[in-house]
């Protein structure tokens, strides 16, 4: 397996960046993001990479430009969903043609995925700590941006995320691991249930199919 590839890609944002680590003979590609504050280093998200990559899929950790830009802060959301689509866009007319795309990103970056898929084509999409809604303020829910995914999806949540718990429902695999919203405790039951999914879910010329 080649030495991961960083790729700067303009966007009407600025410019985001994409880790591209290639499998060998991939049979399709996972598209991740980040959270709103932090990187694509996270340990859910390295687990949820190694999971792919075991699994012979490419995968691309993308850089909102407000990250490569050096700040902390995220962009609205409309920003964010117009960087992640040309971003996507980009990936798949070059590094990633011709690949199935599962897409997917922590938290924020998950947001991003569900907003998006539609508008992307993916197959399936990836949420890692899903933000049901704000801790402490149940009635301010996000759940219809994942109720709007219409591929198969798998969540991974810890079960102590004060971020909410989502349910599982038609096309969609909830996992609960140990752990909160940072997904730390136990980075191995990350990787196995992304892996799981995966191996299920991803083979050529064969849809996704919730659990």
């Amino acid at each position: 397996m080649a030495e991961p590839a960083s790729i700067e890609i303009d966007t009407p944002h600025g410019p985001a960046r994409a880790h591209l680590h290639v499998a060998d003979a991939a049979r399709a590609a996972l598209v991740l993001g980040h959270g709103a504050g932090g990187g694509v280093g996270a340990p859910d998200i390295v687990a949820a990479k190694d999971a792919a990559l075991r699994e012979g899929l490419t995968v691309a950790l993308v850089e909102q430009p407000y990250r490569v830009a050096g700040r902390r802060s995220p962009a609205p959301a409309p920003q964010l969903d117009a960087a992640w689509l040309a971003v996507v866009a980009r990936l798949r007319a070059d590094e990633l043609r011709g690949l199935p795309l599962v897409a997917g990103g922590r938290s924020s970056g998950a947001r991003v995925a569900c907003r998006t898929a539609a508008e992307t084509g993916v197959v399936g999409v990836l949420c890692l700590a899903f933000p049901v809604h704000p801790p402490g303020r149940p009635e301010k829910t996000r759940l219809a941006e994942l109720d709007a995914v219409t591929v198969p999806a798998l969540v991974v949540q810890g079960t102590s995320d004060p971020f909410g718990m989502p349910p599982a429902a038609p096309g969609r695999t909830v996992v609960e691991v140990r752990g909160d919203h940072g997904l730390k405790a136990d980075a191995g039951a990350v990787r196995d249930a992304v892996r799981d999914w995966l191996s299920l879910a991803l083979m050529v010329g064969r849809p996704i199919e919730a659990r």
